[in-house]
Parts: C-alpha cells; sequence; structure tokens
C-alpha cells in the first residue's frame, strides 16, 4: 500500500512539474491507446486464405463457421446470393450488409490520427507557456532564489514536449500498422463482392 501511495505521489510530482497541458496529455494517452486497443482486437481478419480460398470453401461447405470479419462477411455474401439468387440488387445488398464491417474496421481511426497529430503541438503549447512563466521569474530575479536556477525551469517547461512526443511517436507507428491493416480488411470487402457477383451472374 506503502509503495502505491509513493507511486502515485511521485506521478503526481511528474504531472504536477509541467504544468495545465500534462493532464490533457496525459487523458489523451489513455484514449489513444484505448482507440488502438480497440483497432487492434477489432481488426481481426480471420483465416489467412485468400478472399478467392474463402468464398470457395464456405459455398463448397468444407467450412461453416467463420473465425474473423472477413469470414463472417464471405458467409453474409453466400447467405445473400442464396436468397437474392441472381437479382440485379445481389451486389446492392451485400454493399448494405458489408456496411457494419466497414463501420467496425475504420472506427477509432480518425480519433487515433487527430491525437498523433495534435499531441506534439499540446506538448510545445506547454513548453511556450513554461518558457513564459521562466523569463517571468528572470525579470523578478526570482528564479535565482530557486533549485536548479534558469536550468531547472527551463527543464520543467520542456516536461510536456516529451510527454507529447511520447504520446505520439509509439500512437503513429501503430496507427499506421493497424490502418494499412484495415485497408487491406477494406479491399477484401470488395474483392467478396466482385467474386460473388460473378460467380453468380
Amino acid at each position: 500500500m506503502e509503495t502505491l501511495i509513493l507511486g502515485f505521489e511521485q506521478f503526481e510530482g511528474y504531472m504536477n512539474s509541467g504544468g495545465l497541458v500534462m493532464w490533457p496529455l496525459f487523458f489523451s494517452v489513455l484514449v489513444l491507446w484505448y482507440s488502438l486497443g480497440y483497432r487492434y482486437y477489432t481488426l481481426n481478419r480471420g483465416s489467412k486464405a485468400s478472399v478467392r480460398n474463402l468464398v470457395r470453401k464456405f459455398s463448397e461447405g468444407i467450412r461453416t463457421k467463420p473465425k474473423g470479419m472477413i469470414d463472417g462477411a464471405v458467409v453474409d455474401a453466400l447467405h445473400i446470393v442464396e436468397a437474392l439468387g441472381k437479382s440485379k440488387d445481389t451486389r446492392k445488398h451485400i454493399t448494405d450488409s458489408f456496411n457494419k464491417y466497414s463501420v467496425e474496421i475504420t472506427k477509432y481511426s480518425k480519433l487515433v490520427m487527430t491525437i498523433v497529430a495534435a499531441a506534439p503541438l499540446i506538448g510545445l503549447l506547454g513548453t511556450v507557456i513554461g518558457m513564459i512563466e521562466t523569463f517571468d521569474s528572470l525579470a523578478d530575479a526570482a528564479l535565482f532564489s530557486q533549485s536548479g536556477g534558469i536550468a531547472g525551469g527551463i527543464s520543467q517547461a520542456l516536461f510536456t514536449t516529451q510527454l507529447g512526443l511520447v504520446v505520439a511517436v509509439p500512437g503513429l507507428i501503430i496507427g499506421n500498422l493497424l490502418q494499412r491493416k484495415a485497408d487491406k480488411m477494406l479491399m477484401d470487402l470488395e474483392q467478396i463482392k466482385d467474386i460473388v457477383c460473378i460467380n453468380e451472374n
């Protein structure tokens, strides 16, 4: 319990050392990693087989149970084709059915990119505010009486930039990797429509 209290006090001291801007950055970290975790969990393609092979296996009954999003989309498309036959509206109905997958695939993608872009700017704002306070203290000659002097004041001002980059850099890398996976899955959905509709028409 004492260790937990000590850790919380150290965390609070670190956050307070950078000023008010540190708290928005901290909450940005929480939102960012929740969004990344959600996208990582949601972007489950299922089988690694090609879309054409998946369509063949599910249509021939070799596979019946979907393991992920693309597997489920194949099953949905085949059910629609089975119900509508060679109807001209088949592709339209499949597109409507795939809308739920498209929404899940793209969910939180813009939020992630927004936080990644905004975090360094918020950190820079905190640094500017800290530098202004440092020079105000210099004008009053108050900073020289504090431990660390000018270097200590500037060091505290740079905490927000540090945290902003800590938020942005991992978020940018992981966010881009997940976005590439999402783009591939959206292409898979289009390929499913092409294969199923061509096969049936």
